[in-house]
């Protein structure tokens, strides 16, 4: 198990990150460092982003959304150029995730790393690779890694017995001032009103959420490689497409159930702020869900759906937002700071 470093003092260097994933796509890596970016500002840090804008690349395989760069070396050594950073982390294992683990074992520099994304799981799902070829390929991208930051415990667990001993626990927040109850007045539809916000593809299991016979109205907000097929499938639900992330809250303000049907998710930062919003979460018993989820408080973990939901409607709006407050962003980026890994 990794010592916690000492505190970190704010450096004229800045912090590298490297991701495959940043704006305009809309998940929850780019949410998640887009936070860190504010907040480490807010603490005196610079967080320097190294993304795949102004690369050459191609649309990731059935995600047209998301580019990948095809020059990946050269855009990175571009990027930093002579830069020498305070620390550098690869949040993620695509072709620039790739390229800046490659320049800093050449560069004889420490590295930290993130999982945020079960790959074995996706890419079987999509594609039938088997999960263990997967595995193999992230135990070679992390092995180096002074330490694979992951969201929750039992995904540090798994991943310990997957042969990635180097991992540390680094959570997520939430912005309890941009998602807070409201007047519950974003959707004029029948109640009680079911909510899905999040990608919509095969791997979120939005046919669980999809097929279950709930009074009210069902509405999905977020598109995806999947949504075609879902659409067509289900007419009666809503399908709002995607939305820009800061109107999201007058949605969860408005639901009275927002239901979670992935099982393969890292964390889940859609469900602390729909808890920030009032709005209780009913969603499957594992991993992302068992980390956010209060029981009983602030949402519903059941492996029926269908009862979860039903047993959501009836918890208090002011404990669930409660509950979400615990967790904040700026304790976040601190935790962070500690856990790089200076150059």
């Amino acid at each position: 198990m990794l010592q916690d470093p000492p505190p970190a003092t704010p450096s004229k260097r800045p912090i590298v990150l490297v991701t495959d994933a940043w704006h305009p796509q809309v998940n929850g890596v780019v949410q998640t460092w887009t936070y860190m970016q504010r907040e480490l500002a807010a603490l005196g840090h610079e967080l320097r982003v190294i993304h795949p804008g102004g690369s050459r690349g191609i649309a990731a395989p059935g995600e047209p959304d998301i580019l990948l760069s095809i020059e990946p070396v050269r855009h990175v050594s571009r990027a930093l150029g002579s830069l020498i950073p305070a620390g550098l982390h690869i949040a993620t294992e695509g072709p620039l995730g790739w390229a800046a683990r490659s320049l800093a074992r050449r560069r004889k520099w420490h590295f930290t790393t993130s999982y945020h994304t079960r790959f074995p799981e996706y890419l079987k799902t999509r594609f039938g690779i088997p999960a263990r070829l997967t595995m193999a390929v992230l135990r070679r991208f992390h092995h180096e890694s002074q330490a694979v930051l992951v969201p929750t415990t039992q995904l540090r667990a798994e991943l310990c017995r997957a042969g990635l001993p180097h991992t540390r626990l680094w959570g997520r927040g939430v912005d309890g001032e941009t998602f807070r109850p409201g007047g519950r007045d974003g959707l004029a539809l029948p109640r009680p009103i079911w909510l899905y916000v999040g990608r919509v593809a095969p791997e979120k299991n939005l046919d669980a959420f999809l097929r279950l016979r709930l009074p009210g109205s069902r509405v999905v907000i977020g598109d995806g490689p999947d949504r075609a097929r879902l659409e067509s499938q289900y007419r009666d639900v809503h399908w709002l497409g995607r939305q820009p992330h800061g109107a999201l809250a007058s949605f969860y303000d408005a639901a009275d159930v927002f239901v979670f049907p992935s099982r393969t998710d890292t964390f889940g930062l859609v469900m602390l702020e729909a808890m920030a919003c009032g709005c209780p979460v009913a969603a499957f018993p594992v991993a992302g869900p068992e980390t956010v989820v209060i029981p009983g408080t602030s949402g519903i973990l059941d492996d029926d759906l269908d009862a979860a939901c039903r047993q959501a409607l009836q918890l208090d709006r002011r404990r669930v937002r409660e509950a979400a407050l615990q967790r904040s962003w700026r304790a976040i980026a601190q935790d962070f700071i500690a856990s790089v890994a200076p150059i």
